[in-house]
């Protein structure tokens, strides 16, 4: 399968999460992907443990003020944009980019501070997507075509 080319910047689906067509900025510097989170937390939930969490930030074009849980996720140490290592709680969810949906990881993060709520990292452009550093919403000719 030819890779196809997005940007450094590409509006992506994240349909488990009701989000739609919301930037995200595209890191091949960073190797996990993440998403920003407000309200991060475990919950017991008809006896089982989940991770609950709102995604984006309140002033987001795109938050919806749902909260999402996952019975399904995991802890992950990251090293962050200063280098620092830490540890997040990491998820699957389905993504839809340049036409295509598959299931990626994203951790959750504070991207308060970042221009972007949203990273791709390399993990899941390897095998899929050349960048384009020139380039910004690439993916829309994708999307188009279906």
């Amino acid at each position: 399968m030819a890779k196809k080319t997005i940007g450094r910047k590409e509006k992506i689906t994240l349909p488990e999460l009701g989000l739609k067509l919301v930037w995200a900025k595209i890191d091949t510097g960073a190797f996990t992907s993440s998403l920003h989170a407000e309200n991060i937390r475990e919950e017991v939930r008809g006896g089982k443990k989940v991770l609950c969490f709102e995604a984006l930030m309140p002033g987001h074009k795109a938050y919806t003020g749902q909260t999402l849980c996952f019975g399904k996720y995991r802890e992950k140490k990251v090293k962050n944009s200063f280098g620092q290592a830490e540890t997040r709680f990491l998820v699957v969810t389905q993504i839809k980019i340049a036409g295509e949906a598959f299931s990626a990881e994203f951790t959750l993060s504070d991207r308060s501070s970042m221009k972007n709520s949203v990273l791709l990292g390399r993990k899941i452009l390897q095998g899929r997507f050349l960048v384009d550093a020139d380039g910004v919403n690439l993916a829309k000719a994708y999307r188009q075509k279906k």
